[in-house]
């Protein structure tokens, strides 16, 4: 086998499979699905989007972590520029649930996905970077035909892509909005690909790309300027580490506060006592209150930590996991529900994963957050709206340069020294709770990696526990006993995220699961 990718899409893994099949390694392949992923993934990440790359290398080097996320613009902002605020808009996820996404130039950070890809490329790479990007132009040049994960996504935040021209042009052409099985062409977008193929990443940061950015900033009020793209500089992290019954995690780290949810979420149920078989009222009972406690954790001392240093020693601390430890057992024993905060989050994001022969590991995640609805002219390139998610306005009183925080988490699981999981999601805040459960059900029940990444998911919310189809309707109605207020999904829905995984056995046999929530898609070679 020449290795295993999961992905967001078919043609994305396609493009990461091909790199193996060429004889290019993991770090090839996440590059060649990543620019991908911005013909066939449009809208949920792009070129100027953010993101993260866990790397662990083979033959036993130290993993790393590359910070390639998006930072606060303003820099040498012009004293004249008029600048605008974030327009408010509700998504819909079903009838019952909803949440409040901002748009606009306003809402625009500074992008970093393509610094990070050629920093990785860089320092891992062994195939031509030309080789690797250009597929992705010929795909946006072609178009890619419209799947229904995609189209849910879509119409999810239609109120966001059909607010300015340029982007009501693509996703409603004639006024029709796009549906399963439309093609989406963007031939500007597939120029946009080419000059990064030829000219490398510096076109975007201080090249023609860069200049058609700002100036289309400065028509729509947006904070962006020169200074921020050219001063735009990745970050190599040490990953965070933690554990869960006897095996090894690493994720990211702070600035970003994903990795360290998690793995508090997996110390605490590490520390739990055992509550029943996966998808039982006792087993989501403890998944419900440990996610409660990680809630809780995010006081002034978390957001403090988060920026300042010394989050991951506060929150992984003996004595928080035995709190939280504590509150699960009582959980189990009838204790009434005490609510969290709700933490809204980025939700245009796409992952991906990869193993290959020699046994180098990636785990890539991306986002442009819910899409600030603008698409800059005569470039086909999708602005983020980092600015205006919820869940990064901690860091919004920092200095421009400064990176903004986020829920994004590649994580990987190892035992003995060996690799055995590679996941990330998408989801807003519901990626931490997917991932969470796709390696408690790969770790603590077993499970074979398909069944992890789509059995039936939990999440809390404030006082209430969205509860995924599939799970035993007397289940619901026992939790509901136990004080839970439930709020009853119809199937498997985009809502709870969008993990993709790959898995390496005892033996070294490979394994890739997409998540059917948005029509992710996973190759062994």
């Amino acid at each position: 086998m020449n290795g295993a990718i999961a992905a967001g899409h078919e043609l994305t893994a396609r493009a990461g499979a091909d790199a193996l099949a060429r004889g290019g390694n993991a770090v090839d392949a996440a590059v060649a699905a990543a620019a991908m992923s911005w013909a066939a993934e449009s809208a949920l990440t792009g070129p100027c989007g953010g993101g993260f790359f866990l790397v662990r290398p083979a033959r036993g080097r130290a993993p790393a972590l590359l910070d390639a996320f998006t930072s606060i613009p303003g820099r040498d902002l012009p004293p004249g520029r008029r600048l605008t605020e974030v327009v408010e808009i509700m998504v819909p996820f079903d009838e019952q649930t909803t949440q409040v996404f901002h748009a606009g130039a306003a809402a625009c950070a500074v992008p970093g996905v393509v610094a990070g890809m050629a920093a990785v490329h860089g320092r891992y790479g062994s195939l031509p970077w030309r080789s690797l990007v250009l597929p992705a132009a010929e795909a946006a040049d072609r178009g890619v035909p419209t799947t229904a994960g995609q189209q849910r996504v879509f119409a999810a935040i239609e109120a966001i892509l059909t607010r300015l021209p340029e982007s009501r042009e693509l996703f409603s052409p004639g006024g029709r909005f796009v549906d399963v099985g439309t093609v989406v062409r963007q031939p500007e977008l597939a120029r946009s690909i080419e000059l990064l193929a030829e000219r490398g990443p510096g076109e975007l940061y201080t090249g023609s790309l860069a200049r058609a950015m700002v100036a289309d900033q400065e028509r729509l009020g947006g904070r962006l300027t020169m200074a921020d793209l050219a001063a735009y500089r990745t970050v190599w992290r040490r990953p965070l580490s933690g554990s869960f019954e006897g095996h090894g995690l690493r994720t990211n780290c702070p600035p970003s506060s994903g990795g360290v949810l998690i793995a508090y979420m997996l110390a605490v149920l590490a520390a739990a006592p055992p509550a029943g078989e996966p998808g039982s009222a006792p087993a989501l009972r403890a998944l419900a209150e440990t996610m409660r406690s990680a809630g809780r954790l995010r006081g002034p001392e978390f957001a403090r930590r988060l920026h300042r240093g010394g989050l991951a020693a506060h929150a992984l601390a003996p004595e928080a996991v035995e709190k939280g430890r504590l509150s699960v057992e009582r959980a189990l024993e009838g204790a009434p529900v005490a609510a969290a905060s709700a933490i809204p989050s980025d939700h245009g994001t796409t992952h991906i994963s990869v193993v290959d022969d020699q046994g180098n590991a990636v785990g890539f995640t991306a986002s442009n957050g819910s899409h600030s609805g603008v698409i800059v002219p005569g470039t086909g390139l999708h602005l983020n709206n980092m600015l205006g998610e919820e869940d990064l306005i901690a860091g919004r009183h920092l200095a421009p340069g400064n990176r903004l925080t986020s829920m994004q988490a590649p994580t990987m699981v190892e035992r003995g020294g060996r690799l055995e999981l590679v996941v990330g999601s998408s989801g807003s805040n519901r990626l931490r709770s997917a991932i969470t459960q796709v390696i408690v059900n790969v770790v603590r029940h077993r499970m074979g990696l398909q069944e992890a990444v789509s059995f039936p998911r939990v999440h809390v919310e404030g006082d209430r526990l969205d509860c995924e189809g599939g799970i035993d309707p007397a289940v619901v109605e026992d939790l509901q006993r136990w004080g839970e207020r439930p709020v009853r999904f119809g199937g498997l829905n985009l809502y709870f995220g969008g993990a993709n995984a790959v898995s390496v056995g005892a033996d070294g046999a490979l394994d890739a699961a997409g998540d059917p929530r948005r029509d992710c898609y996973g190759i062994v070679l």
